[in-house]
């Protein structure tokens, strides 16, 4: 195709230290005069849950600037692509403007990341709104959910809306057998719940998202972010705790959560799986 050129590009696995246990990620380095067709087209033939593209930023507090693209089209925010894009911006020599941080931009506006022992972004605010309950029995059932473990649900958003159920326990959250077909109609759905004392891990999570194309996400950055706001608010979850998501699809996802006086910040290692170069 005309206008093909060699570009940078790298595969990473995120929420993990060890390749192929985390959330994998498609990054091409240089998304420089592709068009939003062209990069649609790239995620859909890369067919994971995320790929994005690197640009120059557009205002002078960004350090760069991403597009998130799921292979059903392009996201404003993205949690696990956030921090997968900026490893691979550093690690390709990118240098912020301040030391220790690095400003992302993207389609909700800036998110801040630390760069320390591990990368770790701002979570964006987080709106909450009450589910109907007509709506939450047909979830329920899709979920093979006895509504007795249910503690709690609401529509959790910071870029796109999640209904978001807190259950009783994380063995509970590791037994749904969902119906991914009669999930899709009613939108992306996540489900939380604590793991017992002393456990590695304080929370088991889980993500279903038919309805833009994948049943199952190995480990969401955007609904870990929108959950930590909403059980650290409600004193339902301590200001540090680590999340473990992926259990039930064979992957060790970790997601580490801090409050500060900062903001609630979401981190995660990130590990290399492929570096090259992409014709496109």
């Amino acid at each position: 195709m005309s206008g093909q050129r060699q570009r940078g590009f790298s595969q990473v696995d995120v929420f993990t230290d060890t390749a192929m246990l985390g959330n994998p990620l498609a990054v091409v380095h240089d998304g420089g005069g592709l068009d939003t067709e062209r990069m649609a087209a790239f995620a859909r033939w890369t067919n994971l849950s995320e790929t994005t593209f690197l640009l120059p930023p557009t205002t002078p507090e960004a350090d760069y600037r991403v597009r998130i693209f799921t292979p059903g089209g392009e996201l404003p925010f993205a949690g696990h692509p956030t921090l997968g894009s900026c490893h691979v911006w550093l690690r390709a020599g990118g240098q912020p403007k301040r030391a220790g941080t690095v400003v992302q931009e993207c389609g909700i506006g800036l998110v801040p990341l630390r760069h320390a022992e591990r990368l770790a972004f701002a979570a964006p605010p987080t709106t909450v709104e009450r589910a109907d309950a007509e709506l939450l029995h047909r979830v329920y059932a899709a979920l093979g959910l006895d509504p007795a473990r249910v503690r709690d649900a609401a529509w959790l958003s910071n870029g796109f809306p999640q209904l978001t159920l807190l259950l009783d326990s994380a063995a509970t959250v590791l037994a749904l057998k969902p119906d991914h077909a009669a999930l899709k109609a009613h939108g992306k759905v996540g489900v939380v719940g604590p793991h017992p004392a002393g456990s590695e891990s304080d929370f088991e999570v889980r993500f279903f998202a038919a309805a833009i194309g994948i049943n199952e996400d190995p480990v969401t950055g955007s609904l870990n972010a929108n959950v930590a706001q909403w059980l650290i608010d409600t004193d339902r979850a301590p200001a540090n705790y680590v999340a473990a998501q992926g259990t039930a699809m064979g992957r060790a996802g970790r997601i580490h959560v801090r409050r500060d006086a900062e903001g609630t910040w979401i981190g995660g290692d990130v590990a290399a799986c492929i570096a090259g170069s992409v014709l496109l």
